[in-house]
């Protein structure tokens, strides 16, 4: 069966396969979600205004060695955004468990197949990056000035780009707000995250971007696609010479999905350590 001729995973009631299985993979298009962004006319990278990756946590990734015995890992996938299609996240879940009674010759092997597997399903080259569950990085990294202690009235609860302001000055600064929160577009389950704002430009005003931040509440859609719709209304405010919006989304199954779109190249390997509520 085609991927286009299957239902979603997401909401449903699956069975899980424990050997490896890499038809498990459900690619999604992005063009669909992105024809709903406000996109704006300047284009950096190929007909996209931005830059950027999505990174991918598994904290449950585990498999046999050659003589039966379990290992275990934590897993970063880093995609970028220029790919083709993001992975439904149950589906994604799905192929790693389709490990944990599978034996390999080495985590060489695992490295491999995850990524030749993904990068498929992913449409673009990935990177997998393997870690011991000791050695995995927490943040370390200032954040920037934190802005939800400000006191300010809500009443949008839907994005509204409307809501964004920028003063008449100069300014250049890293914000962050633990307010944003949406919603799975399949199951309707809340999606929590940190967005990180740095910039370099007309200064943003705090307590209308904290509105803005706080408007996505109710709304429904994939992680990478609120982050993509976030850069886009900011690029549109004003002229900045620097812009990067990232998001550390919370885990859910044994997942976390951290996307970053950036005016400029970015790399993927200095992002945001994971932080507590993940």
């Amino acid at each position: 069966m085609s991927h286009d001729d299957k239902e979603l995973l997401l909401g449903k009631h699956t069975e899980y396969v424990f050997e490896y299985d890499k038809s498990l993979i459900f690619p999604i298009s992005r063009a669909q979600n992105r024809a709903k962004l406000a996109m704006p006319e300047q284009k950096v990278n190929g007909d996209l205004p931005f830059y950027g990756f999505d990174i991918w946590t598994g904290y449950e990734v585990s498999w046999l060695n050659p003589k039966g015995k379990p290992q275990v890992a934590i897993v970063e996938f880093i995609i970028p955004a220029h790919s083709t299609h993001i992975v439904e996240s149950k589906s994604f879940k799905l192929y790693l468990n389709s490990f944990n009674q599978t034996r390999l010759s080495s985590q060489d092997e695992l490295q491999q197949r995850l990524q030749d597997d993904l990068s498929e399903g992913f449409g673009a080259p990935i990177e997998v990056r393997i870690f011991s569950v000791m050695s995995f990085p927490i943040a370390e990294q200032d954040l920037g000035l934190g802005i939800d202690e400000l006191d300010i009235e809500v009443s949008d609860y839907s994005p509204n780009a409307d809501l964004l302001a920028v003063e008449d000055t100069h300014a250049v600064e890293v914000l962050h707000s633990h307010l944003l929160k949406s919603n799975c577009p399949v199951t309707g389950q809340p999606d929590w995250a940190t967005v990180v704002i740095s910039y370099d430009g007309p200064k943003i005003n705090q307590a209308a971007l904290l509105q803005y931040i706080i408007s996505y509440r109710n709304h429904d859609d994939f992680h990478e696609h609120c982050v993509e719709q976030i850069f886009c209304d900011l690029l549109s405010l004003a002229s900045f010479n620097a812009l990067t919006v990232t998001a550390r989304y919370t885990r859910r199954g044994g997942l976390d999905i951290n996307p970053t779109r950036s005016l400029a190249e970015v790399s993927a390997h200095q992002p945001i350590g994971r932080l507590a509520r993940q």
